[in-house]
């Protein structure tokens, strides 16, 4: 048995996915999905490891404020200023108890998030940090939630993103140019309103959509007409796709900071390899899962051949079958330098060679049960080497 990590690891899904608390993930763990729950082997092998949940199509400030409320079991506080602007409920559901007991100075976190929950472990991570002045400036002091106060840097360790799409998600222009995004986006919301309306609320599954109405709040019956629900959740774009498109990404980025004392590392993938005979062209390379084989083929033609406007490199074509690599490997506009073992600092970016495999490989879709783990063995290891610093 390894020894654990000092502090817990916290582990945050992506969009459409889910946490320990749903119970799919008994059935299909997120984290490690075809090769076993990786929690439950991490815990096995000396680790606190946790799988948090929060809505798999809510924005990433949403799943932030969700993530802090089931950190400190509390009630999920939106914002007002928030809530306000995008007329939504302010509250969502209250948490009877802590995720796990501590959580402070004394007992930090390592945040790990794949995909969309690299953009939620930024946020929560600024808001801990630096809090919300627009949030301070309209809310109560005996109101406001202790998320948007600040002054928590010290309750983080690290900030480790797996696939995420700092700046907007290559899959979320294909669809858009391709008009497939708004067909898509309906299919996903009328199904979302269904299913959160059915016996599998709850149970199976959690939207986590409550502060649209498009669900009851647990222990309460507050649902909207789902009509309505649907309207307000795609007319003011408080949700996932405004954090994929490059224009909220870049809103995002110019609003978070990074916190000076926090480690942060980034992982890319890519599934695209030089064509054999032709090694000026690149092709998707066959992966178990033949549809992010299809998507990374899409993406590297339609940036290849109909993006125009600046010079082809393989970083531009690069792409793990949803997010391309420019944008996996760090926010443009924060610091970042390529990992250094013997030299890691925080409030800098570091980067990590780029990884083949794609968009599920990191977290075990399809992919070798042993490569798997021992990717979270390096990780860890390395995250026990920066506890050392204090």
């Amino acid at each position: 048995m390894d020894s654990g990590t000092k502090y817990p690891l916290v582990f945050v899904h992506g969009m459409f996915g889910w946490g320990a608390d749903e119970g799919i993930n008994s059935k299909i763990p997120y984290w490690g999905a075809t090769t076993g729950d990786l929690m439950e082997y991490l815990n096995e092998n000396g680790y606190e490891a946790y799988s948090t949940s929060s809505g798999p199509v809510s924005s990433a400030w949403d799943r932030a404020c969700e993530i802090y409320a089931r950190l400190t079991g509390t009630k999920v506080d939106y914002g007002k200023a928030h809530s306000d602007r995008m007329h939504h409920r302010r509250f969502g559901r209250d948490y009877s108890e802590p995720l796990f007991e501590g959580w402070g100075e004394e007992k930090k976190i390592h945040l790990i998030g794949h995909s969309h929950g690299g953009n939620t472990v930024k946020i929560l991570t600024h808001l801990l940090t630096y809090g919300s002045e627009e949030e301070r400036a309209c809310t109560p002091e005996n109101e406001i939630s202790g998320l948007f106060t600040g002054g928590k840097e010290s309750w983080v360790k690290s900030v480790t993103t797996i696939c995420t799409p700092h700046n907007g998600a290559s899959a979320y222009q294909f669809a858009k140019k391709y008009k497939i995004l708004e067909p898509l986006k309906a299919f996903a919301f009328n199904y979302i309103g269904i299913m959160g309306r059915s016996k599998a609320e709850g149970g199976m599954i959690d939207f986590h959509l409550e502060q649209y109405g498009l669900s009851d709040t647990p222990g309460q019956q507050d649902a909207y007409p789902i009509r309505r629900a649907k309207k307000m959740l795609n007319t003011y774009g408080d949700n996932v796709e405004t954090d994929l498109a490059p224009e909220g990404a870049k809103q995002n980025n110019e609003f978070l900071e990074i916190s000076p004392n926090v480690y942060y590392f980034s992982f890319a993938y890519s599934n695209v390899v030089k064509m054999k005979h032709m090694p000026t062209r690149y092709r998707a390379k066959l992966s178990d899962f033949p549809f992010l084989t299809l998507t990374s083929d899409a993406i590297l033609i339609y940036e290849h051949f109909i993006m125009p406007g600046y010079k082809k490199t393989y970083l531009d074509i690069a792409n793990d079958g949803l997010v391309n690599l420019r944008s996996a490997l760090y926010p443009e506009d924060e610091p970042h330098t390529e990992f250094d073992r013997t030299n890691i600092k925080p409030g800098i970016w570091n980067v990590m060679p780029v990884r083949s495999g794609d968009h599920g490989t990191p977290i075990g879709l399809f992919a070798d049960v042993d490569q798997t783990r021992d990717f979270y063995h390096m990780l860890i290891e390395i995250l026990k080497e920066i506890e050392g610093d204090e």
